[in-house]
């Protein structure tokens, strides 16, 4: 590529084309692995949906019919970009998968499936797909927190920073240079869109945001690789990121823990598991309500009105789903999360396809509502704090606070929990048998000595 030696190099370029696996710590690696599975699941649970299935017939229309790549529950194969179009479509729908509190970001749905199909179609090792996917992590983790919580109430942050996560994992495993590097973020910032519209009429819209990211960040790499130019400036540029897409940027966060040439900061070790089949939004709230009423003995028979204390951005992204109609649209109900959740102790697939709209579940809805609480919101987005006040029908009023929903770093899932989830998540998408489930995820355990990526499902 002309005039390399002209550019100013970002640092989060520099970091993204020169990342090793034998330089992230053991403790990074592990957590690595543990989103690589959770993510499996979610793919499996998210690929029969049919928004998922529309992506897909058109990714397959664009051909090619066969390829190197995997289109993961099904026996089709195709291009990096048309398989990482339709696996990344199908890793977000049944929202299991993983998010990044500070950043309000969720890296597997965008990273996992561009870099699978491309080290599928290279032939990387199961290592140098894995150092790739935590350079998308930690880019990707980056940038969301750029662009601040300004950006993410307009925007939905997976499909903006996710095609830049996505940019720098196809990078890596591409061996882009360090000024290619940059270039393929300037083509993939250019590029970032997704909006929260889609939810006050529960579009299939959020499914076309993690697609566009995944393969729009996939091409980014590719482009830089033939020499294709980008943006020097994409993110504080006048005409950038920051300028068109947020009031609150701060250029700070993208090289947070980057400085001087070393990693203080693993921002993918930060990362949440989520345990309910529900917006994250909803999850603090769920779990607190659920302590009050195991401490107290409680049946749902027993609420008489739950007050969720949340953060604005809660309140921004849940507030326009007053009347959900669908099952997706439902997961961004807190009144109908924590009616399951009162319910069944869990707010899971199975009991939103066959309870979101039950009357018993309507009814526990209509007593949930949300208000805006200023410690809550002055932790919000490092910490996601969970606080509920409950009155109940013979009058108390009780109080439910949980620090960190389950899932999150300090209230983690272990390796056997994971395993259970990704099965159950498999079990509900139908697409492989118990047996061959737990082979296939025992399989993914050992990602990082495989000599070669090949197919994920026999």
């Amino acid at each position: 590529m002309k005039n390399e030696t002209q550019v100013s190099i970002h640092p989060l370029a520099q970091f993204a084309a020169t990342l090793r696996w034998e330089d992230v710590p053991q403790d990074v690696q592990r957590r690595a692995e543990d989103l690589w599975v959770d993510w499996f699941g979610s793919v499996l649970a998210g690929q029969g949906a049919r928004a998922v299935q529309s992506i897909t017939r058109f990714a397959l229309s664009q051909g090619p019919a066969q390829g190197l790549c995997e289109i993961l529950g099904s026996d089709t194969t195709s291009s990096p970009m048309m398989a990482a179009l339709a696996n990344a479509a199908a890793s977000h729908v049944a929202e299991q998968d993983d998010v990044h509190n500070g950043s309000v970001f969720h890296p597997a749905a965008v990273v996992f499936p561009p870099a699978l199909a491309v080290a599928q179609s290279i032939g990387a090792s199961g290592a140098e797909l894995m150092q790739a996917c935590v350079a998308g992590y930690e880019v990707g983790i980056r940038v969301g927190e750029f662009l601040g919580r300004s950006h993410y109430r307009i925007f939905h942050t997976t499909a903006t920073a996710g095609t830049l996560a996505a940019a720098a994992a196809v990078g890596r495993l591409l061996r882009l240079t360090p000024v290619q590097m940059q270039h393929a973020f300037g083509s993939a910032g250019t590029q970032s869109a997704g909006l929260w519209e889609f939810l006050r009429t529960g579009a299939d819209s959020k499914q076309l945001h993690t697609a566009h990211a995944a393969a729009a960040g996939l091409m980014s790499a590719y482009l830089a690789q033939d020499g294709f130019t980008g943006a020097q400036d994409i993110f504080t540029g006048p005409q950038g990121l920051a300028a068109g897409m947020s009031t609150d940027a701060d250029p700070a966060r993208l090289i947070d823990g980057l400085e001087n040439a070393i990693v203080t900061r693993w921002a993918t070790a930060e990362t949440s598991f989520k345990w309910h089949a529900s917006c994250r939004h909803t999850h603090p709230a769920a779990d607190a309500l659920l302590q009050v009423m195991q401490q107290h003995g409680l049946a749902p028979a027993d609420l008489a009105q739950v007050t969720c204390h949340v953060h604005q951005g809660a309140i921004d992204v849940l507030g326009p789903v007053v009347d959900p109609a669908t099952v997706h649209q439902s997961k961004f109900s807190m009144g109908t999360v924590l009616a399951l959740a009162a319910r069944h102790g869990h707010a899971g697939l199975d009991e939103f396809d066959s309870e979101y709209l039950a009357a018993t579940t309507v009814a526990l809805r209509e007593k949930v509502s949300m208000v805006l609480d200023a410690e809550v919101d002055a932790a919000y987005p490092r910490r996601w704090i969970g606080k509920v006040t409950v009155l109940t029908t013979d009058g108390r009023t009780l109080h439910g606070r949980v620090e960190e929903p389950k899932g999150d770093p300090g209230n983690t899932l272990s390796r056997e929990e994971i395993t259970a989830k990704a099965l159950r998540l498999i079990a509900y998408g139908g697409a492989l048998q118990d047996v061959p489930a737990k082979a296939a995820v025992q399989r993914l355990w050992q990602v990082a000595q495989w000599p070669r990526v090949q197919r994920l499902l026999d």
